[in-house]
């Protein structure tokens, strides 16, 4: 049975050399670490549960009250510092990380069918992979989809956890003429959104990852979303505004249909690809499959990142540091459902392009 890399391992996405099989069983829910107290009657109680309160010298119980008041205002200036860091750290979404069955069909299809341009390809055969970055621009600028083949492995489980992929396009309708004639697969027609008036038509590559084609003005950042579903909506937004940074762009609540959607990212929606997060009414956990891999994030310091993150309640499952052969520093994380992000030293990133 093939054995398939996280990522590649010479890519700045790659978060260790650990091996999944190809069909795991549905993937662990990462819970949102917090500190939990058993509840106490009282104040009272509790103390004289350690004895009478003469037997405790004054000086010595004050002192311990100060203590610890003193080590709770230490943790919090530094939990405060660590956000402070991260509002003002300079972050971009770089990369979207994800296994295909083959590798030049997926390439074929995103080039003639959704106009994407290849910016690099690679074959590491000592590990049994190949890799390939696309987007619509240099890759120091624009947001882009890493493909990665696994030799051998031709199919994947891609779950209900991942969404779709947002594409802006000047034309709908001619898109989804040009995704026919070329034998691809439409699963909604244009049309208006739901409630709304914008066009939008949905389409599938042939793995079965679902684009979203949205109907828009010329942007600088075509390949504009990343949506995955989470379990709590607030938490989500919650955790991505104090550890990763992001904004909340903008909120919607859907009654009608059941979901809430929210857009967060690291400036306006016209101009740069946001991670769009959809909570489904009473749904709290998701097979997330073994298909998508991870979104991939920049940052001037992995080892502020990963701090802040273990302080917002994230689950660090790489220690930041450089990876062995090309030194590109990264760190890794899980948010509160699971979902997988590498964050990657900005320098070192753009050494990789060179």
């Amino acid at each position: 049975m093939a054995t398939l890399p996280i990522a590649s391992v010479s890519s700045s996405t790659m978060v260790f050399s650990m091996k999944t099989p190809p069909f795991p069983s549905n993937p662990l829910k990462h819970p949102y670490i917090r500190n939990s107290y058993n509840h106490l009657p009282s104040r009272r109680l509790a103390l004289f549960q350690l004895g009478s309160v003469s037997a405790i010298p004054q000086s010595e119980f004050l002192g311990s009250i100060v203590s610890g008041k003193s080590e709770n205002t230490a943790t919090a200036i530094k939990e405060q510092d660590a956000l402070n860091w991260v509002k003002n750290d300079s972050r971009r979404m770089l990369h979207v990380v994800y296994r295909v069955g083959d590798l030049e069909k997926t390439i074929k299809f995103y080039t003639e069918c959704l106009g994407m341009k290849l910016s690099r390809k690679r074959d590491i055969p000592e590990e049994q992979y190949s890799n390939a970055f696309l987007g619509y621009g240099p890759e120091d600028s624009h947001f882009a989809v890493e493909l990665t083949y696994n030799y051998g492995v031709d199919k994947y489980n891609i779950g209900n956890g991942f969404g779709h992929f947002g594409v802006a396009v000047n034309d709908v309708s001619k898109t989804v003429d040009l995704v026919k004639a070329k034998g691809g697969k439409v699963t909604r027609d244009p049309g208006p959104v739901k409630g709304g008036t914008r066009i939008i038509a949905f389409i599938e590559d042939p793995d079965g990852y679902t684009f979203e084609l949205l109907e828009r003005k010329p942007t600088p950042e075509p390949l504009c979303q990343v949506m995955l579903r989470v379990g709590d909506l607030d938490r989500s937004i919650n955790f991505y505004k104090k550890a990763f940074g992001m904004e909340l762009l903008r909120a919607k609540d859907n009654p009608e249909y059941k979901y809430t959607t929210a857009m967060m990212g690291y400036g306006p929606e016209d101009k740069n690809a946001v991670l769009e997060l959809t909570y489904n009414y009473g749904v709290t956990e998701y097979d997330k499959g073994n298909g998508y891999a991870q979104i991939a994030i920049g940052t001037d310091d992995v080892y502020k990142t990963a701090e802040a993150i273990k302080l917002c309640g994230g689950t660090i499952i790489l220690e930041p540091g450089p990876l062995p052969g090309i030194n590109t520093k990264i760190t890794a994380c899980l948010d509160p459902d699971g979902w997988k992000s590498v964050f990657v030293d900005n320098i070192d990133f753009l050494k990789e392009l060179e």
